[in-house]
């Protein structure tokens, strides 16, 4: 198709209806891949089932996009190998032990610092910082809906800014799908322009510091300020009252089964760009440098295990395994979002979708149009993921073909897609905030959300600035 026509828009939208109606993402992405096949092959639907079959199956052609895809895969073992090490075990042990947290301020400063810097998965994240601050948190008679608030904005807003993690991948992946030359230097020069990420983490900080207790929250703080943990009725996501057993049987594991193989991949990382970019880390190659990072850190953590001597290589393989099967329906949306991306680009969506705003809609207004529809999906699907893989696809060659900068519509959409995720009560990730804190999730919800309006609403009013006076 030489000039995009009006159904050149039918695969997002049909996408994004039936992820919103479906709460699925994988097979709604299917279903627009197999729409937008169909339009390609003259309306002819079992011509566009099997091209759909082809145009998934060619991803795998491009090196970068199959790099990425085993890099997805490899993070669950690492996660697996680190957990099974007792290294998760032992670097909570290590932070519970230090001896400057001895108040609520601090116990809170501490959750707030844990997820900023552990940041190679938001799922690890939250379950960390939510391992080491709980027992911290009712000791010092602060409300776990504090901590739920802390843990979730400091994990997917950190994660998402990060291109040595899968967030980093997944996007850098969708941006070079849409054909941007340098994919990786775009993603960096849209993290100072993710302006709800930003915002989360620095109103979070904010909230501690000057003790920001509003609505919900202000209530939950203060139950728990006369000893009661959770509110009458409310059923915690998992039972935490076996923590109060100690286990004096047995030896702690060494925080360096975790920290080691998580700082040789942060390492290896800008190494690896550095190699590949034949001495210029920008122009490095992103997803050669996250499948070897990955690897190297992966390398460390089964050294580290099989010299512990506790496990086998088959009992590593085992882990393996596993990991590799829990980031599986991670791989498929980027896999199923990737084609999607590519047969976007042979109907020309985001240039006719270009032509059309660009006499209805004035560019100061795309970014903040751009960051609400991003953000209404997300909150809608409950996954930031999934709408990664819907608006990136658009917003970027929107942005090229107006000739508007590239790296802002990114973080708009990038952005919208963190606060419906950070908003949404079947959001995976504000489910693993609930269980990582022993909080009511409904609780979790009530009390975040305030702070999440706040931060999305300082945000779209940034994007406005920034496109007036960019």
């Amino acid at each position: 198709m030489n000039d995009p026509a009006w159904y050149s828009v039918l695969p997002p939208v049909i996408a994004i209806v039936l992820a919103i109606w479906s709460k699925q993402v994988i097979p709604s992405l299917a279903a627009g891949i197999w729409m937008a096949h169909t339009l390609l092959n003259q309306f002819n639907p079992l011509a566009g089932l099997a091209e759909s079959l082809d145009g998934t199956i060619d991803v795998f052609t491009d090196p970068g996009d199959a790099r990425v895809l085993v890099f997805t895969l490899l993070i669950g073992p690492l996660i697996g190998t680190i957990e099974h090490s007792g290294g998760v075990r032992g670097f909570v042990h290590h932070l519970e032990t230090r001896r400057w947290v001895h108040n609520g301020f601090r116990a809170q400063i501490l959750a707030w610092a844990t997820g900023l810097v552990i940041f190679v998965e938001s799922s690890i994240t939250l379950l960390v910082a939510g391992s080491v601050s709980r027992p911290l948190f009712d000791r010092y008679r602060v409300s776990r809906e504090k901590l739920a608030y802390l843990i979730d904005a400091t994990s997917a807003p950190v994660c998402v800014m990060i291109p040595l993690n899968a967030w980093g991948a997944f996007i850098i992946s969708l941006v070079a799908s849409t054909g941007v030359e340098n994919p990786l230097q775009t993603f960096i020069a849209a993290v100072p322009l993710n302006l709800y990420a930003i915002t989360a983490i620095l109103l979070a900080g904010v909230v501690i510091w000057k003790k920001f207790d509003i609505g919900p929250m202000k209530k939950a703080e203060a139950r728990t300020r006369r000893g009661d943990v959770l509110w009458p009725g409310a059923v915690p996501l998992v039972d935490v009252s076996a923590e109060q057993e100690v286990d004096d049987g047995k030896d702690i594991p060494s925080a360096w089964l975790m920290a080691l193989p998580i700082l040789a991949m942060v390492v290896m990382m800008p190494v690896s760009l550095y190699i590949t970019g034949d001495g210029n880390i920008i122009q490095g190659s992103g997803s050669v440098s996250v499948l070897w990072s990955v690897c190297c850190a992966i390398a460390v953590a089964w050294i580290m295990t099989l010299i512990k001597g506790d496990s086998s290589v088959a009992d590593l393989m085992q882990v393996f395994m596993k990991g590799a099967g829990d980031l599986l329906p991670i791989a498929i949306i980027l896999l199923l979002a990737l084609a999607l991306g590519d047969v976007a680009v042979e109907l020309g969506t985001g240039v006719y979708v270009a032509s059309l705003v660009s006499g209805n809609i004035p560019p100061v207004l795309l970014a903040p149009l751009v960051f609400l529809v991003s953000a209404f999906i997300a909150f809608s699907v409950g996954s930031s993921w999934g709408t990664f893989a819907i608006m990136i696809p658009i917003a970027v060659p929107v942005a090229a073909t107006l000739g508007l900068p590239v790296e802002l519509l990114l973080a708009a959409a990038i952005s919208g897609a963190i606060f419906g995720d950070h908003a949404s009560p079947i959001s995976d990730t504000t489910v693993l905030a609930s269980m990582a804190s022993a909080t009511d999730h409904i609780d979790h919800v009530r009390t975040q959300l305030p702070y999440a309006l706040i931060a999305a609403a300082i945000a779209a009013v940034g994007f406005l600035i920034v496109g007036l006076v960019g």
